[in-house]
């Protein structure tokens, strides 16, 4: 069984990468082989509407046939079983490299025949873990809106959210009057190891849906 991970986050070891790196171990527990690759890592861009994807003397259906730091990654993503995604939320989405990335995923899964026909034949079950300063309630349609993109995997797809997290250790290096330093992290402290916690269920859960 192949687990990719794909942070999102310039960030390699803060709040996203921390949950996606639960997520894994979790993962591990039910014996999967693992994979995290940061996007930060890598040099492309997002969908340029070359349309090679949707051309009918093509040979592989589900493919972006553009070429760049990226394709490697999408060719193992849509080869494993499992996907977990992660991303903070920036300016009201994910960042600007995740939504290059769905872009690039999701483009390639479209029919341009019949929209709701699915031509991923696979069956690749996915999570998604956002992280953000604010609400859930806040940014519900946008998170869902990302992890409805998934569905075309053919698996299940979910999200996670650990909300209200921390954006530095030393708050007053910084100017964030706007936020209350001792309150975030009493709240870090209580809340975090729980989501850590439940993304290494999620991790799991997911293998034991492949395995079941």
């Amino acid at each position: 069984m192949k687990v990719i991970a794909i942070n999102g986050s310039p960030r390699k070891n803060w709040n996203t990468a921390q949950l996606l790196q639960s997520a894994i171990k979790g993962a591990q527990s039910m014996g999967a082989e693992t994979e995290l690759i940061s996007l930060y890592d890598l040099r492309y861009t997002g969908c340029i509407s070359c349309f090679a994807c949707k051309r009918k003397d093509v040979k592989e259906l589900c493919r972006c046939y553009l070429k760049d730091e990226l394709t490697p990654v999408l060719e193992k993503v849509l080869q494993s079983d499992v996907l977990l995604l992660g991303s903070p939320i920036y300016l009201g989405d994910v960042t600007g490299m995740m939504r290059s990335f769905l872009e690039r995923l999701a483009f390639c899964t479209l029919s341009y025949d019949d929209y709701t026909m699915r031509i991923f034949d696979g069956c690749i079950h996915s999570a998604f873990f956002f992280t953000m300063n604010g609400k859930e309630s806040i940014y519900e349609q946008v998170l869902r809106q990302n992890t409805d993109l998934l569905k075309r995997l053919g698996g299940s797809s979910e999200y996670y959210v650990a909300e209200n997290t921390l954006q530095f250790n030393d708050y007053s290096r910084y100017r964030a009057a706007a936020f209350d330093e001792e309150g975030k992290k009493k709240y870090h402290e209580q809340q975090f190891p729980k989501d850590l916690a439940a993304a290494f269920e999620i991790g799991a859960r997911l293998c034991r849906k492949m395995n079941g």
